[in-house]
């Protein structure tokens, strides 16, 4: 089995039971005591002395497959024909497929879409490289490109291992924007090697969406492409992870009734998405930022190894905070956490401003626990689906894309970025706000129609826009 992801699955036992030998009260008393779930028993075949039924079991850790499945076998009297996980057998096939938009039913239709009538577009796109965009997928289709070297909390495994990860975001652009996405994960962890392979297949795509490519490397790959490509580059784990962080941080502060620019905002874990949140926070007018690794508070003078923290130590910190975490976060208004498990405390939380905010993002388990921090923090948010205030990247890319795809944007631009997070903060009405909801559901529907539209109008008012203005709310994927 897998190792532990932090995540609740359903798994599927078979199993055959002899009605003299055993009953069904001792196999479910032997799968509670192993740590699983009961969620639902389908009959599947009842005979005279046996019966087989299918057990949907709801486990919190792989590793108890293992235990309950191994309690069951040495049961008298029970035969575990077949062990199903809901969540691989998703995964059988992979998670994505291509159809066409038109069937092809006689000689006609495929002269049409092929040799010889195809020629003509072909020549059409040779005279004006731009028609492609009209003619081709590319007007809808974004390249989600990986190398598997930083994927979720599961760090270097590779580009195989990262597919499903991949397809899984192909499968969001597709089913809340309408993207036409692409997995591609290159077996390479080259710099050089990566910036050249993605030029070389930017052709038939629209956009490029980076993903979980490790730091720093994924700096240097971002910043190479949006200066020698003509399409939009998003590296997601940075700046959606930006995006979304703003957007709460927004609402957040109107809960606490304080001004966003006033605050002290202390930010744990200085890899590609604290950085970049970290911008967008300077670029919404935050004035005292300080940046906490490892080594304690970046500061402004001091010579340090990593160019990306040379950077951050020179444009944040204006009060020179030394020390750790501990010390850094004295007087803080808002913690942001993009770092690592349980690295933040309670006591740490007493010493922040009145009305803390906690951002604890880490993955899957967040820098501090919600029920360790809810005595003394006035706003929480994490990563995860299973405490209020999730911060998730869903929120923003779809819609993203969704508007640089209409307007033919060719690039992202910090006004764009900012007006996507007050999009999403927009969704959550006056009404609704409060402490456990200052963003919305990656369900909700309105998400992605009103950040695509403010993608659109800052895209324009960027000059990055090459539809002639007025077509591109007509656009059609």
């Amino acid at each position: 089995m897998a190792g532990s992801t932090g995540a609740d699955t359903n798994i599927i036992l078979r199993l055959e039971m002899h009605k003299e030998s055993v009953t069904f009260g001792q196999i479910a008393t032997a799968i509670s005591d192993a740590g699983g779930d009961i969620m639902a028993i389908d009959v599947y075949r009842v005979g005279k002395t046996t019966s087989t039924r299918d057990i949907t079991v709801n486990v919190a850790d792989p590793a108890q497959t293992d235990e309950i499945v191994g309690k069951l076998e040495k049961m008298n009297g029970v035969k575990v024909i077949n062990v199903s996980d809901q969540t691989f057998l998703m995964h059988l096939g992979g998670k994505i497929e291509t159809t066409p938009k038109q069937p092809i039913k006689n000689r006609n239709d495929l002269s049409r879409v092929y040799t010889p009538g195809v020629a003509r577009v072909c020549l059409a796109i040779h005279e004006d490289r731009s028609k492609a965009h009209t003619l081709t997928i590319k007007r809808n289709t974004v390249a989600v490109v990986s190398d598997g070297t930083a994927v979720l909390g599961l760090g270097n495994i590779g580009p195989e291992a990262a597919m499903p990860v991949m397809e899984g975001k192909a499968m969001l652009f597709k089913q809340m924007a309408g993207v036409d996405a692409f997995p591609i994960c290159l077996d390479t962890q080259d710099t050089e090697e990566i910036i050249r392979t993605i030029k070389a297949i930017a052709p038939a795509f629209g956009g490029i969406n980076l993903e979980d490519i490790s730091s720093p490397r994924c700096f240097e790959i971002e910043e190479r492409l949006m200066n020698e490509l003509d399409i939009p580059v998003f590296h997601d784990d940075q700046h959606g992870t930006a995006v979304v962080l703003l957007a709460g941080l927004l609402n957040a502060v109107k809960v606490v009734g304080k001004k966003l620019t006033d605050c002290k905002v202390v930010v744990c874990g200085i890899g590609a998405a604290g950085i970049a949140c970290t911008k967008i926070l300077l670029a919404a007018g935050v004035r005292n930022v300080v940046g906490v690794d490892r080594a304690g508070a970046l500061v402004r003078g001091e010579a340090y190894d990593n160019p990306a923290w040379q950077w951050y130590a020179e444009h944040s910190n204006p009060h020179l905070v030394r020390g750790p975490l501990s010390e850094a976060i004295g007087g803080a208004d808002v913690f942001i956490g993009l770092s690592g498990p349980k690295v933040l405390t309670a006591v740490d939380v007493r010493n922040m401003a009145p009305d803390p905010i906690v951002f604890a993002m880490a993955n899957p388990t967040p820098e501090i626990l919600p029920e360790e921090a809810e005595p003394y923090v006035r706003v929480m948010a994490t990563g995860r689906s299973d405490y209020p205030n999730q911060i998730n990247n869903v929120l923003c890319f779809p819609g993203m894309f969704r508007g640089v795809l209409d307007c033919r944007a060719s690039k992202i631009t910090e006004r764009m970025k900012l007006a996507a997070a007050h999009a999403i903060a927009s969704v959550v009405t006056e009404d609704e706000l409060n402490e456990l909801y200052i963003i919305p559901s990656v369900f909700n529907s309105n998400v992605v129609d009103k950040v695509k539209s403010a993608v659109i109008k800052a895209a324009y008012e960027s000059g990055v826009a090459r539809r002639r203005k007025g077509r591109e709310m007509a656009a059609k994927p």
